[in-house]
């Protein structure tokens, strides 16, 4: 007798209830927090392009802070350096959570994302080195392209209102959050110079301290925020990027439950801490890095110079090709079979999404280009430049199949029973047909009663029952 035919795993399943749930409500403040950095960046452009640009250079440069502790920086400094170190908190929380009891804590279903993330990184950074050596440009920006942001992504979703079935958004918070762990590491490996190792050692002691109090449940505020302050200072002073501080913390808090908890310790403070992250430190970063010149003269110069054409097409193209190939290239190698409800044009239009790449971009275009203000604000063009036009590409492949988003949608989210829990979870639930029945039965009733009162004659073949 033969053996049965495995059943093939499916690329984009449903997800389990509590994951759909997590990730509706995840990206349900990753889309605010999204709409609070498009407004942030469009303001920043406004203000830098009008009479008065002259004061917001004055705001962005103004130094601040203690020179006897190598602190003394710039607006425009503390931004990126302080409050994307809380950004990257809360990216180390959701990269942990991800990797205990999301997505990632699976090797078969790590795989996908993984894959399609490297190639989503790889394939831009390729892009823009192929240009940059026929066009004989500086390589150093190879990295500008290769990161995704999710917030402005969502906040592209919102603005266009295509409701994408929990599968795709599962698929984009993922992939964002490995993205991003992979802009950490390019972060840390490429952009680090002049180690200070006493100041490193300070950092690691302080970080080893930080662990061990968690580790041994001490809890208050008034405890880890001066100590995660000090993590920060050192690790800035050490020459290592200081928003590694904050992925390094983030990591360390414990995102799995107790039988008796509703949420874990991680959970609880991505929740206190993510409105501060979406909600001030993202968009006050955008509105100091944002601030670039649009000119036609400038607009033209992002697609004839070998630099910015580089940021662009990787960011256009690169990534769209290569989270489709990657995602292609893993389902046809591991036999898997897409999900029958969603299409190959469905997961291209989400790569298409992902070359929105505005946060991370801009600091790592900072980062390369540090020593040429002229040319760091051209690649600042070209990063705003290849997400506007990878958002409106992406927003007219989606917009074409929103009727069959809208649908899927619907279907996840009804509710008959009116139980709290969506019926499509439930149709193996033998109690779930019971209650139906019920209900229907109960309508029927009404319906007969109706037709009664109304002195229609009694039809019990409408019943739905």
């Amino acid at each position: 007798m033969a053996a049965p035919t495995p059943t093939a795993r499916k690329v984009l399943a449903r997800l389990s209830l509590p994951e759909r749930r997590f990730v509706a409500d995840a990206l349900r403040a990753e889309t605010v927090g999204g709409v609070l950095l498009l407004v942030a960046a469009i303001a920043a452009i406004i203000w830098a392009n009008t009479p008065i640009s002259g004061s917001y250079e004055t705001v962005r440069d103004f130094h601040i802070g203690p020179a006897s502790l190598g602190l003394d920086l710039s607006i425009q400094h503390w931004a990126a350096d302080g409050l994307l170190a809380v950004f990257f908190f809360v990216a180390g929380i959701e990269l942990k959570r991800e990797l205990v009891a999301g997505e990632l804590r699976d090797p078969k279903a790590a795989a996908l994302p993984v894959i399609a993330a490297i190639c989503g990184m790889a394939v831009p950074a390729l892009v823009y080195t192929l240009v940059n050596v026929v066009g004989d440009g500086p390589l150093d920006g190879w990295a500008v392209p290769t990161a995704t942001d999710i917030a402005f992504a969502l906040a592209v979703l919102a603005v266009i209102g295509t409701s994408l079935p929990s599968a795709l958004r599962a698929f984009l918070l993922t992939l964002a959050v490995v993205d991003d762990l992979f802009a950490i590491l390019i972060i840390a490996v490429f952009f680090t110079n002049d180690l200070n190792f006493a100041a490193l050692g300070g950092a690691v002691v302080a970080l080893a301290v930080f662990w061990l109090l968690l580790r041994k449940g001490v809890r208050g505020w008034y405890i880890y925020v001066p100590l995660a302050l000090v993590i920060w200072g050192l690790m800035y002073n050490s020459g290592v990027h200081a928003t590694i501080a904050g992925v390094a913390m983030g990591l360390m808090l414990r995102c799995t439950r107790h039988a008796d908890e509703e949420h874990s310790p991680g959970e609880h403070i991505e929740h206190l801490i993510r409105p501060l992250s979406a909600g001030l430190a993202v968009p006050l970063f955008a509105l100091f890095s944002a601030g670039v010149s649009v000119s036609g003269n400038a607009l033209g110069d992002v697609f004839t110079q070998p630099v910015t054409l580089g940021v662009v097409l990787g960011l256009v193209v690169g990534k769209a090709v290569g989270i489709f190939g990657g995602t292609w290239l893993t389902a046809r190698f591991t036999r898997a079979e897409l999900n029958e409800d969603l299409a190959w044009p469905d997961v291209f239009a989400v790569a298409a999404l992902a070359g929105i790449g505005f946060t991370v971009s801009l600091l790592i275009g900072e980062l390369a280009f540090a020593g040429d203000a002229g040319l760091t604000d051209e690649v600042k063009a070209a990063v705003l430049m290849g997400s506007l036009i990878a958002a409106v590409f992406s927003g007219v492949l989606l917009k074409l199949r929103v009727r069959k988003y809208a649908a899927l949608l619907a279907d996840e989210e009804r509710d008959d029973d009116q139980d709290g829990i969506p019926d499509m979870y439930e149709l193996d639930d033998p109690d779930y047909h019971r209650r139906m029945a019920e209900i229907y039965e109960k309508k029927a009733a009404e319906h007969r009663r109706q037709a009664e009162l109304a002195g229609a004659p009694r039809d019990d073949a409408d019943s739905p029952a």
